[in-house]
């Protein structure tokens, strides 16, 4: 007879499959696009690592065990924010580079809609900073990692364009350390819109370059 082993297997939970239906997809895509948002808010506010899935489910409004309709756990929910964060803002990078422009001024489109994302996805950003050693290891970051190198490698190239005069991987980690600190304190009601501070960001760095 065989026995019953109890403790010794951990069972995965699995989100349920996306609707083919049309009209039932783009419903569970907006429900799903919704608790990601919320979810964001509710890590940022509060912690990633201090937040229980029963205390989301409860900040979000949704029964315990709710949230793993959409998702199979607290990890995946992490990844999806990230990937939220990062893959929109390179596929945009992308556009501004291939586009025909000066260097300067493809920079300052690049920073300018930069700028624009981290504060429209400013919980995202915050748990991307909570989270970041984490996402350094892991086969579950790799398309994370992945989209992050490229962006930061089409933002260096840019700047040596724009700014050859400048040390490049100097200047890439100040601007990356200016536009992504700018989720930490920037306030809607503030003296500055997004468009103003990414204008202050490149004049930080171009007006350095000309001064050579």
């Amino acid at each position: 007879m065989a026995s019953r082993t109890t403790g010794r297997t951990r069972q995965v939970a699995r989100p349920a499959p996306a609707p083919t239906r049309p009209a039932l997809k783009v419903r569970y895509e907006i429900r799903r696009g919704e608790l990601l948002g919320a979810a964001a808010g509710v890590f940022a506010d509060h912690g990633y690592d201090s937040t229980s899935m029963a205390q989301l489910a409860n900040q979000v409004g949704l029964a315990a065990g709710g949230i793993y309709h959409y998702f199979a756990g607290k990890e995946q929910l992490l990844v999806a924010i990230c990937d939220e964060l990062v893959d929109p803002l390179l596929a945009r990078a992308r556009e501004v580079v291939a586009a025909e422009q000066p260097p300067s001024e493809q920079l300052g489109t690049l920073v300018g809609l930069w700028v624009f994302h981290v504060v429209e996805h400013r919980d995202h950003m915050l748990v991307f900073q909570q989270k970041r050693h984490a996402i350094e290891h892991g086969a579950q970051w790799r398309g994370v990692r992945r989209s992050r190198k490229e962006f930061e490698r089409l933002v260096e190239d840019v700047l040596v364009r724009a700014a050859p005069h400048l040390d490049r991987r100097l200047a890439l980690a100040a601007l990356l350390g200016m536009v992504n600190h700018t989720a930490q304190w920037y306030d809607p009601r503030g003296r500055l819109d997004s468009s103003e501070i990414a204008a202050g960001y490149v004049e930080l760095l171009l007006g350095g370059a000309a001064a050579e």
